[in-house]
């Protein structure tokens, strides 16, 4: 019925609106590239700061990063482009129609 009438569950719309966020705050992250100069197919990846609590670990700023590195390379490529980005995001969270991370982090590309 979600995909019927486009509209995003709520765990999906969380992910729509923090990578929108990453996406306009760039200066707030690392990219793997920045971090090393070697390049690899997850370059574009944001570099995880380096946390030892769980509590931090568990926060919306590490989610983020998390969430982001999750997508696929398609979507990540577009990242300098937040029209194409928003546009692509939307079209791939209404197909798969995320409900939990769990579902989300599971997911193969």
């Amino acid at each position: 019925m979600f995909q019927r009438l486009e509209i995003l569950p709520l765990y999906s719309q969380y992910i729509f609106f923090l990578s929108i966020f990453v996406i306009k705050n760039k200066h707030l992250y690392n990219t793997n590239n920045q971090i090393h100069g070697v390049q690899t197919r997850f370059k574009t990846n944001l570099h995880p700061p380096i946390a030892n609590l769980t509590k931090f670990q568990k926060g919306v700023y590490y989610s983020e990063i998390n969430i982001f590195n999750n997508f696929p390379h398609g979507i990540k490529n577009l990242a300098n482009e937040i029209t194409l980005f928003q546009n692509a995001l939307k079209r791939f969270l209404l197909i798969n129609s995320f409900y939990n991370s769990e579902e989300y982090f599971n997911y193969q590309r």
